[in-house]
């Protein structure tokens, strides 16, 4: 069969269809008999790739098969024809992804022995309708928890043929990279936080700088005995206020002059 030819028919359906397409379902577009082959197929992809070199639309494979789409550099433009933004996924949902698809097959335990925190449900019910994870087994102890993995179609939504594609975890530094979130400014980096403590600060020591220094202490008390005493009265006082409720409670509400005139009668 022409290259060419067979290079529009591929390109047809993949436009035509609204998923990656294997080679096994581009061959079986024809009828039998004269079905191509993966060897003619690849052929005319190789062809159909070098074709849209300099065109929007790119020739991607994926790990459920080839696909045409959008040119990932073009997207900041073509995604304003959309009304509906994507879903913002939590911090928690996207590092039990990671730990799955770096470590797969793996248990629930063991994602929740890695993170340090138990995983929750909806976490794991929204992954598996988006249809990014699966349960591939059950481990081989008491019990038998399900194993879990990832599917082709998480691959193809990142845009991944294989696992091996994704990146290292050396060149993952920060999990909030794969979804951004709202970046809360901390006391350290508010500017107007900052300040007040400076002023605050200011304050503190241009009070401490007019106060008068003394040697000793003999000194302080003679230059100002009303304070210390009154402190110190202060301090008993508090303590006393403490304690009178209860002794209020065993002599009754008129106190001791009270008691005393019980006695006499």
């Amino acid at each position: 069969m022409d290259i060419d030819y067979l290079k529009r028919i591929v390109e047809g359906a993949l436009l035509a269809a609204g998923q990656p397409l294997s080679l096994n379902q581009l061959n079986s577009l024809f009828p039998e008999g004269e079905q191509p082959g993966h060897g003619p197929l690849r052929e005319a992809l190789a062809a159909l790739d070098a074709e849209l070199e300099d065109r929007a639309v790119e020739l991607r494979q994926v790990g459920s098969g080839y696909r045409i789409q959008i040119r990932t550099d073009l997207m900041p433009f073509i995604s304003q024809l959309w009304v509906e933004k994507p879903p913002r996924y939590s911090r928690a949902l996207l590092e039990t992804l990671a730990i799955i698809a770096y470590r797969q097959p793996i248990t629930r335990g063991e994602i929740e022995q890695i993170r340090g925190v138990s995983v929750s449900s909806n976490i794991l019910r929204t992954l598996q309708e988006r249809d990014w994870i699966r349960v591939v087994g059950h481990r081989d102890v008491p019990g038998r928890p399900e194993l879990i993995g990832t599917t082709k179609a998480f691959l193809d939504y990142f845009n991944l043929k294989s696992l091996d594609e994704l990146p290292t975890l050396a060149e993952i530094k920060d999990i909030d990279n794969l979804e951004p979130e709202l970046e809360l400014q901390s006391p350290e980096s508010d500017p107007d936080s900052s300040n007040a403590q400076k002023d605050a600060h200011e304050q503190v020591d241009e009070k401490e700088d007019n106060q008068p220094q003394f040697d000793d202490e003999e000194e302080r008390e003679a230059e100002y005995p009303s304070q210390s005493n009154g402190r110190d009265d202060e301090a008993e006082t508090s303590v006393e206020e403490d304690d009178e409720p209860a002794t209020q409670s065993e002599e009754g509400p008129g106190g001791e002059a009270e008691g005393e005139r019980r006695k006499t009668d």
